[in-house]
């Protein structure tokens, strides 16, 4: 696998969508921060951080698992389900922005959308990603974008954050050819 961010690229990218975030949402003042587990999570603490280094206050944030929202559910593996955390004030009402790490195919990005109405209704909901990278299979497109990378099918993109996998990087491989499409 080849690097293709850096950990100082990655933290570029996200100062940078942090930034977006609050000159989009005129200071935030009703948005909400909600990760896809797991690297989405961490993405979007960081992202509140970030936010409250600029802002001098406490952006809130969780995390939403939509494993049971998941589309493929027969066809692979059981997943270990993950956390749901909402902060205090919920979601009715409120600017949710989506965080993840990669934007694929659109479908995660569609399960967590099943999963945040089972939860309530936001005002309007946006999505930040780290990487986009291309073929879409659903009507899926992020509002925040820290870096687009057009891959092919065969390619793999690999996000790696200090707080789990010890450093920060955004990696680009290549998946065996009887792999390639899946």
């Amino acid at each position: 696998m080849r690097a293709v961010l850096d950990a100082a690229a990655v933290q570029r990218a996200l100062t940078r969508i942090a930034h977006e975030i609050l000159e989009r949402t005129q200071g935030a003042d009703d948005a909400v921060l909600l990760g896809i587990p797991t690297r989405g999570a961490h993405l979007a603490a960081r992202l509140a951080r970030q936010i409250a280094e600029v802002e001098g206050r406490t952006l809130p944030h969780g995390t939403l698992d939509v494993t049971m929202y998941r589309d493929d559910l027969r066809l692979r593996p059981a997943r270990t389900l993950g956390h749901t955390e909402i902060p205090d004030g919920g979601v009715d009402g409120k600017l949710v922005v989506l965080v993840d790490d990669v934007l694929f195919s659109g479908r995660t990005i569609r399960a967590a959308l099943d999963a945040l109405a089972d939860l309530g209704r936001p005002r309007a909901v946006q999505l930040a990603v780290l990487v986009d990278r291309g073929h879409r299979e659903l009507p899926i497109r992020a509002d925040y974008v820290g870096k687009n990378l057009p891959t092919a099918q065969r390619e793999t993109v690999q996000v790696r954050l200090a707080e789990i996998d010890r450093e920060d990087a955004v990696l680009l491989g290549t998946k065996p050819e009887r792999e390639a499409g899946r």
